[in-house]
This record gives structure tokens, sequence and C-alpha cells, in this order.
């Protein structure tokens, strides 16, 4: 069974073939915001791949203009509902997302 990091946190899980990184962040409780319910609707799941981008399908067109609106999106940016685990990987959580920003926006907090 292929294996998934997550960082900051350096936990690693054994997940079945052809899970997405955000089903694994679900299973085992982690802070993976996912607005649109994995709907490719949002870029709420953003991670970055840190390590093993070389096994996965390529950025479809669709989830690069949804990066597009992403918070602090880098080159190694993926949204993790459409990342398909299907070798170890290693990702980060980012410590903010689109949506903590725009929530914080519309309560007046910084």
């Amino acid at each position: 069974m292929p294996k998934i990091t997550f960082l900051p946190t350096n936990i690693a899980y054994e997940v079945e073939f052809g899970t997405t990184v955000l089903e694994a962040a679900m299973e085992h409780g982690l802070p993976l915001e996912h607005a649109c319910d994995a709907s490719l609707a949002c870029a709420t799941c953003q991670v970055y791949v840190i390590d093993g981008g070389e096994n996965l399908e390529p950025i479809s067109e669709e989830e690069e203009d949804l990066l597009d609106s992403a918070w602090e999106v880098r080159e190694n940016s993926r949204l993790g509902c459409q990342v398909v685990i299907t070798d170890d990987i290693v990702v980060e959580i980012p410590a903010r997302t689109s949506n903590s920003v725009t929530e914080k926006d519309k309560s007046g907090a910084a």
C-alpha cells in the first residue's frame, strides 16, 4: 500500500491505492479544508506536493484554473481532492487557505 506523509506534522499513513489526499486527511482527522466537499468547485483543499509528484497524474486545466484563486500558490500546489495516491507521497498542508482568509475578512479579524 502507498504511504502518504503529511507535513508539518511529519506523520505517515498507509492508504489504499487510489485514495485522494483529501480522503486520506479526512480519514485520519487532519485539518485539510474542503468547502465544496470535493466537487472541484473551490481551492480550499490546496496542498503542496513536496515529494512524489512525479508519480501523479498531470494537473488538469480545471484544477489549474481553481488554483488561481488559492492562497499562496506555489509551483508544487495541487488540490487534495484531485491528487490520487498511487505511490508514496509527501504533502504539506498550508497554514492558511483561501477559505480561512475569506472568513477572517468577513469577521473583520486580522
